[in-house]
């Protein structure tokens, strides 16, 4: 890390780009366990960070707060790696330098650390909901591996709604729990899309 320090801000900045880059390629590992199902954690914190708005609406919460913890939530993990609930039995890392060597040198330093210390807190509504946002996340992809007939799934999906904090966070979770993930597309186009094989453009 020292090499680094000598760069300008206009370099570590695309440091700083190229290394969230490297989210895209570095896979959530729980869905080993599953059996089913894969993403990256880039996959993973863009739907996040979209929960975090959805709720933060739902809840009258400061939205940018909330978009802003659930954006940079799992940054660290560029350097440390997803580390799922069994593998956190026997592997710790300190997240915090990982997330403070990102940043150093790039002028985001004040601005991006105070987001994860209040979301690693907990105690602000708009923490919770970031938290909520990331377990309802996992929450959809769960949802998703059960009714593609993981029979895993189910008991996953369980365990997951109990680890909700938040009064919207429940209420949300609850319905998706409960919704086909494939109704929205299904449902979408108008019956004579499917009668007729194609449809007029709009409907």
């Amino acid at each position: 890390m020292k090499n680094l320090k000598n760069r300008d801000k206009m370099t570590r900045l695309a440091d700083f780009l190229n290394e969230v880059g490297m989210l895209r390629k570095t896979p959530r590992t729980g869905y080993q366990f599953l059996g089913t199902g894969t993403e990256s954690v880039a996959d993973h914190s863009y739907r996040v960070a979209v929960l975090g708005y959805v709720l933060a609406d739902m809840a009258d919460a400061d939205m940018a707060q909330t978009v802003f913890m659930c954006l940079f939530h799992d940054l660290h993990e560029a350097r440390t790696g997803d580390f799922n609930y069994v593998n956190k039995i026997y592997n710790n890392c300190d997240r915090d330098k990982a997330l403070q060597h990102t940043l150093g040198g790039t002028g985001l330093e004040d601005k991006i650390m105070p987001h994860w210390e209040e979301l690693e807190k907990c105690e602000t509504k708009e923490a919770k909901l970031a938290q909520d946002a990331d377990q309802i996340d996992f929450i959809l992809n769960l949802k998703e591996e059960q009714d593609m007939g993981n029979p895993y799934a189910e008991s996953w999906l369980k365990s997951a709604l109990e680890r909700l904090r938040t009064d919207e966070g429940k209420k949300l979770a609850e319905t998706i729990s409960k919704t086909d993930h494939k109704e929205w597309w299904h449902l979408g186009p108008a019956q004579s899309w499917w009668e007729n094989k194609s449809g007029p453009e709009g409907e």
